[in-house]
């Protein structure tokens, strides 16, 4: 899926957990909203599975997720399939930024200067 869809069906992600969870949207490097206590909160979707049958995963990146951590701040994460020109979330889950999986860290964030690790669906719900 090229990159600008993948941008496209986050965004609406982040509108409807928006609506979802009560949040109020918010542009920063590290987190996507914020809860009604001003707690940051990043938001994070996955398709669930890709035209080619495999399933979707949700990627973190190591100097916004410690700056999470750092603020007490929260993860929802949306796991959604295509509809039309939207999106279906399927699954929802908010958890706490220390309550993650174990993350392994490794390059490709290059662009954004940091490590990234990538979270299986399966993992989370």
């Amino acid at each position: 899926m090229p990159s600008h869809r993948a941008n496209h069906y986050g965004t609406l992600v982040e509108r409807q957990a928006a609506d979802r969870y009560g949040f109020d949207l918010e542009r920063a490097s590290w987190h996507d909203a914020r809860r009604d206590d001003g707690t940051p909160v990043e938001i994070k979707s996955a398709m669930i599975q890709h035209a080619d049958g495999q399933p979707g995963n949700f990627k973190v990146y190591d100097q916004y997720h410690d700056e999470l951590r750092d603020a007490g701040g929260y993860y929802v994460f949306g796991a959604y399939r295509v509809r039309g020109r939207g999106v279906q979330v399927l699954k929802w889950e908010m958890r706490h930024s220390s309550r993650l999986p174990r993350l392994e860290w490794h390059g490709g964030g290059s662009h954004r200067d940091a490590q990234q690790a990538k979270i299986g669906i399966d993992e989370i719900f």
